[in-house]
C-alpha cells in the first residue's frame, strides 16, 4: 500500500525521509500530536531544511495523502488486475482481487500499517479546505473503482438483494478501515485480511448463483 511494504532498502532523499518519519508518527499518534520538531530531529535536519521542502504541515498532510492515494492506487491495480488475468469473469476476478488483498496483508509481519487518509479525517480541523477535499477525492476515487467492478458483475449476476452501487463501493474501504481499528484495539495481527475475507464471503453470498455456492 506504500513504500513501507517492499522489501528494497534504499536510502531515501530528505523529502521522503521527512514524509517516512512523518507518516509513521502520524499512524502511531495522530497528525495534531505530531510536531515539526520530533520530525526535524529524527530527520537530523534544521527546521530550515523542514520549511525547504513543506512550507506547514498542511502542506505536509497534502504530500502523504497524496502518497497513499498514489500507493493504494498502485496496489489495486496490481492486484486486481492479476486477477482479472487469471479469470475473465468480473466476480471470480473480484473474488480473487480480495483473496490476494488479504494474503498480502497477512503476510505483512506488524499488519497493516495503518490509514493516513483516516488519520486526516479524524482531526480534518487541523487542516485547510484543500487537505479535507484531497480526503474527499480519495474516498471518492475507491468508491467509483469498486463501484464499476460491482456494476460489472451485477450486469452479469443478478444480485440476491437490492444494490446501492456506491454504498456497495464504499463497503470495501468501510470494510478495510474499520478493520484497522479493531486490529489496533485488540492487537491481532490477522485482523484486517479477515476481514477482508468476510467480505469476500459476502460478495460471494451476494451474487454466485446457488450452484456455484460450493466453490
Amino acid at each position: 500500500m506504500d513504500s513501507r511494504y517492499s522489501s528494497m532498502t534504499v536510502k531515501p532523499d530528505t523529502r521522503t525521509l521527512i514524509m517516512d518519519i512523518a507518516e509513521k508518527a502520524v499512524l502511531e499518534k495522530g497528525f495534531e500530536a505530531t510536531s515539526i520538531d520530533e520530525i526535524v530531529v529524527a530527520a537530523h535536519i534544521s527546521r530550515g531544511g523542514f520549511f525547504y521542502h513543506f512550507k506547514d504541515k498542511n502542506a505536509l498532510a497534502r504530500a502523504l495523502i497524496e502518497r497513499y492515494i498514489d500507493a493504494e492506487n498502485a496496489l489495486f491495480d496490481d492486484i486486481f488486475g492479476r486477477a482479472r488475468e487469471l479469470n475473465d469473469d468480473p466476480l471470480h476476478a473480484m473474488l480473487i482481487g480480495l483473496k490476494l488483498l488479504a494474503e498480502m496483508l497477512d503476510d505483512l509481519p506488524n499488519g497493516h500499517p495503518g490509514c493516513v487518509i483516516a488519520a486526516a479525517a479524524y482531526q480534518d480541523r487541523l487542516f485547510d479546505r484543500g487537505v479535507r477535499e484531497m480526503n474527499r477525492r480519495a474516498i471518492l476515487g475507491w468508491r467509483a473503482r469498486f463501484r464499476a467492478m460491482f456494476e460489472e458483475i451485477a450486469k452479469v449476476y443478478t444480485p440476491r438483494e437490492p444494490l446501492d452501487l456506491n454504498a456497495l463501493g464504499d463497503m470495501v474501504s468501510g470494510v478495510v478501515e474499520g478493520a484497522i481499528v479493531l486490529q489496533r484495539v485488540l492487537g491481532e495481527r490477522q485482523t484486517v485480511s479477515a476481514q477482508i475475507m468476510q467480505l469476500r464471503t459476502y460478495v460471494k453470498l451476494l451474487f454466485a448463483p446457488p450452484m456455484q455456492m460450493d466453490h
